[in-house]
């Protein structure tokens, strides 16, 4: 089975333009201006609701395989979702200096950007970002 989120041709800021809350639509123009400065990659829309910066390849012990951003995000109307910022030696003591989040399984969930420590975020998506990942999944 192939994974139903992959890159499209759709232009993420195009996408932003039309997000709603306007609140929302504004939290993810700053998450995509700090998520392309930490990284140095431009974005890319994965599905129809996720907007992420590089890609790598998973495997399962099963030998199914597929391609996954590194690091990315989505401005949902609940909560901004964080993807890729939470598997690495040093986003412990990111994450308590981060501000209000909680976590999923795969992302974490900031409902207020404003309430939480940009700078924080910016080095944990930078640290993230260069983190090699386990292919391994």
């Amino acid at each position: 089975m192939a994974n139903a989120t992959t890159p499209t041709e759709q232009d993420p800021r195009d996408f932003l333009a039309g997000v709603e809350p306007e609140r929302r639509r504004l939290e993810g123009e700053i998450l995509l201006s700090l998520m392309e400065e930490a990284t140095g990659q431009p974005a890319v829309m994965w599905g129809p609701s996720i907007v992420g910066f590089g890609s790598y390849v998973y495997r399962y012990a099963s030998g199914r395989q597929g391609d996954w951003l590194r690091v990315g995000f989505s401005p949902r109307k609940a909560a901004l979702s964080l993807y890729g910022l939470k598997d690495h030696s040093d986003a412990g003591t990111l994450l308590a200096r981060l501000g209000p989040h909680s976590g999923g399984v795969g992302c974490l969930y900031v409902k207020r950007l404003d309430a939480i420590d940009l700078d924080v975020l910016s080095e944990l998506v930078r640290s993230s970002y260069a983190r090699p990942k386990d292919t391994e999944a």
